[in-house]
């Protein structure tokens, strides 16, 4: 399975399904959350104009990546191996090198 899952997770679309899934996992706890927002300056009144952005959902990934006790407990919580997380960053980082030509 971890073989299918590098597949997965090396689309930009996979990338931004994980970064959800972070988001997601943040918010289930008030102090992660908080955390967050903190850091990245934002909050309920700009969050959603944020998520518009195209690189909001790498910066969540970035985020995670940064905080390494941080990306590993998200890590497990997904099923992924940390480094699966890292690549779907990349992924996000990097959208032009899945364009077809």
């Amino acid at each position: 399975m971890r073989g299918e899952s590098k597949l997965r997770l090396s689309t930009p679309e996979s990338g931004k399904a994980v970064a959800i899934a972070a988001l997601t996992f943040l918010a289930a706890d008030g102090a992660r959350l908080e955390r967050f927002l903190s850091v990245t300056g934002l909050g309920p009144h700009n969050l959603r104009q944020a998520a518009a952005d195209p690189g909001f959902y790498g910066s969540v990934l970035g985020y995670l990546a940064a905080d390494e006790p941080l990306l590993m407990a998200f890590a497990a919580n997904a099923g992924h191996a940390p480094e699966e997380v890292v690549r779907a960053l990349r992924a996000l980082e990097s959208p032009a090198i899945f364009d077809e030509p």
